[in-house]
């Protein structure tokens, strides 16, 4: 086996996922090199089933022990690709920390990804959820994203317009078990074109004395603003917001508005639809705070569910399931969960 590839048998998972549920997994090969892929996909273990592709493993809830291998990308490099002055395109292997692949780029004199900040994760899972806080989807500074298709053993580039973006979505998440995410290209801007209308932004840096703020100043509001909003999952076992917000009709959100005109409405994906908050449904519905055992919704944001301690996947899962129905039962609106649920069907 390639020095590339490091194959651990019955891999403890409790680390590699940010709920810090344990779990244990077959088969796990650590993949420094992508060039080594199609050597690990060659293993009858691997070519058997459709492998699960790990990152931080912030986006990820074990409802049970995974049934095939998985494989964690953990190359780390970065480099330029190209640079006019004024642009540059920048590309971070897939291992790469998310939110130090941020600090990087504002460090190197590119803007675009402070909204970004304090996204837990990895480079290469960023484009298959398109993460996106505070007014900004990481689609908007995608290039290009490399990935090997273990079915052809081919490695493709993939253009922002192929990647079929969406809300949460991509093509890489529509068809999961199709491409292994190698490398993402970014195209960041040198000059800075600041989003501060959102979620407090605008307010926090006001707090902090900064007028016209520089990215990495955007940056640091974020960090402080998320740092009060969510718990760290160092401290508290959490993946972040566990329920995407839920796009509807604008004649439903109309009359739910006219009913509860405090409930939040935003622009949903065309002009025809609205995107509503899961976190008003879900405080609304009294869950907030709640706790069934170490199976908990975090005290200081409603879409976070958190393990306290020693909650198990299926415990974390069955508390989704019974803050949906209640939403669907109040409000008939159906809310989904971002994170991929392995061992169960939602």
């Amino acid at each position: 086996m390639s020095v590339a590839i490091r194959i651990l048998h019955d891999a403890p998972l409790l680390t590699r996922n940010t709920f810090g549920v344990e779990a244990t997994a077959p088969l796990l090969a650590e993949v420094i090199d992508a060039t080594a892929l199609p050597e690990l996909m060659a293993r009858a273990e691997f070519a058997a089933q459709p492998p699960l592709v790990i990152g931080g493993g912030s986006n990820l809830l074990f409802a049970a022990n995974p049934d095939m291998p998985l494989i964690a990308m953990t190359g780390r490099g970065v480099s330029i690709a190209r640079d006019d002055g004024e642009r540059a395109i920048v590309r971070a292997d897939a291992g790469v920390a998310w939110h130090g692949f941020v600090m990087r780029s504002l460090a190197d004199g590119f803007a675009g990804l402070e909204n970004l900040a304090l996204i837990p994760g990895t480079v290469g899972a960023a484009p298959i959820q398109n993460i996106g806080a505070y007014g900004v989807e990481v689609r908007e500074f995608i290039h290009a994203v490399e990935a090997y298709e273990p079915a052809t053993g081919q490695v493709h580039r993939l253009d922002a317009d192929a990647c079929a973006f969406g809300y949460r979505d991509s093509v890489f998440k529509l068809a999961p078990d199709r491409y292994i995410v190698t490398a993402v290209e970014f195209d960041l801007p040198r000059t800075p074109a600041p989003k501060l209308d959102y979620a407090g932004i605008g307010d926090e840096l006001a707090a902090m004395g900064i007028g016209a703020p520089t990215p990495r100043q955007v940056a640091d509001a974020v960090i402080a603003i998320r740092r009060r909003k969510l718990p760290d999952p160092v401290v508290l076992g959490n993946a972040g917001s566990f329920f995407k917000n839920p796009i509807v009709p604008q004649a439903q959100a109309e009359a739910l508005q006219a009913q509860y005109p405090a409930m939040p409405v935003f622009r949903g994906n065309d002009a025809g639809t609205r995107k509503l908050s899961a976190a008003w449904f879900i405080d609304a519905c009294g869950w907030k705070g709640h706790r069934d055992g170490d199976a908990g919704v975090a005290a200081s944001h409603a879409l976070v569910l958190v393990n306290h301690g020693n909650a198990t996947g299926q415990q974390l899962l069955g508390l989704a399931r019974r803050i949906a129905e209640s939403v669907q039962t109040r409000f008939e609106v159906a809310i989904e969960p971002e994170p991929r649920v392995i061992g169960a069907a939602w």
